[in-house]
């Protein structure tokens, strides 16, 4: 991999972690067109995709900083300290601590759970990754047209936090999308588009973290001198692209519908299959 190809996955990593367009599709496609997918090794891939998450990572650490210290506060303060109180008497920053924590289960377990499955090459498949994307560009309309849009994050639930995060665990399947499945369940369960988007992305900070660390100490053995540097670069430029795009969503999605992206998920669906029938991928 070269420093250039670095920098254009890292990109492509950071702009589409956020807006739910699947970066694991785009990823996975560039990968695919640069030839640096080795079918023998998949699980190499899958680990570099986990480790360069690492940089948008660090894009919604540093965009919600101030949210996430308030929370982490309020959280220790009223559960740990002795100030703690009944939940029902939480502030609502205290609440979303406990709702991450509950949102972020579901996809650890299924995420252990069918580890083989997607490190292997069924997550490569474009055919899987085309079918995902006009999939969930399907159920993500219905949500647009039936969703109330009238709930903000004082309004949400524990029940809504394990839905939200039984629908992070939909993202597994590539193509589907992390932002694309949470924020698809936020509309159904009747939250403003912007709130959705923006507990998305706190309960991402989680996962990322945890897949990111985890490929990352078993990936040491497959990583020479080379792919350090790349790496390094890939994640660097995911970062910066990462959070310019969550500053895009959430300004985008305070006025406007997700529409645009399911659009767009359905054209790029349509045209890797049509490139698969053309035989070129």
């Amino acid at each position: 991999m070269t420093i250039i190809e670095a920098i254009i996955l890292g990109i492509i990593q950071g702009l589409t972690e956020f807006i739910p367009i699947s970066s694991t599709a785009h990823l996975t496609l560039a990968g695919n067109l640069m030839g640096l997918i080795d079918s023998n090794h998949p699980e190499q891939w899958t680990a570099f995709i986990a480790i360069i998450q690492l940089g948008t990572l660090a894009a919604v650490l540093i965009y919600f900083f101030r949210d996430i210290i308030e929370i982490g506060n309020d959280f220790f303060e009223q559960n740990l300290s002795k100030k703690r109180r009944g939940f029902r008497l939480q502030s609502i920053n205290s609440k979303l601590g406990w709702y991450i924590i509950a949102g972020t289960l579901p996809m650890a377990i299924i995420g252990l759970a069918g580890k083989k499955i997607i490190e292997g090459n069924f997550t490569k498949d474009p055919l899987v990754i085309a079918i995902a994307l006009i999939a969930l560009a399907l159920i993500l309309a219905i949500a647009e047209k039936v969703s109330n849009l009238n709930k903000g994050l004082e309004d949400m639930k524990l029940k809504d936090a394990i839905i939200i995060g039984l629908a992070q665990s939909v993202a597994l399947i590539p193509g589907s999308s992390r932002s694309g499945t949470t924020i698809t369940a936020g509309l159904f369960l009747g939250f403003k588009r912007e709130t959705a988007a923006r507990f998305s992305f706190l309960l991402s900070i989680p996962a990322i973290f945890a897949s990111g660390i985890y490929e990352f100490s078993k990936s040491i053995a497959y990583i020479d001198a080379n792919q350090i540097i790349s790496i390094i670069v890939a994640t660097f430029s995911a970062g910066i692209s990462g959070y310019l795009s969550i500053a895009f969503l959430l300004n985008y999605l305070k006025k406007r519908t997700t529409f645009l992206f399911i659009w767009y998920r359905i054209a790029l669906g349509l045209f890797i299959i049509i490139m698969l029938y053309a035989r070129i991928f």
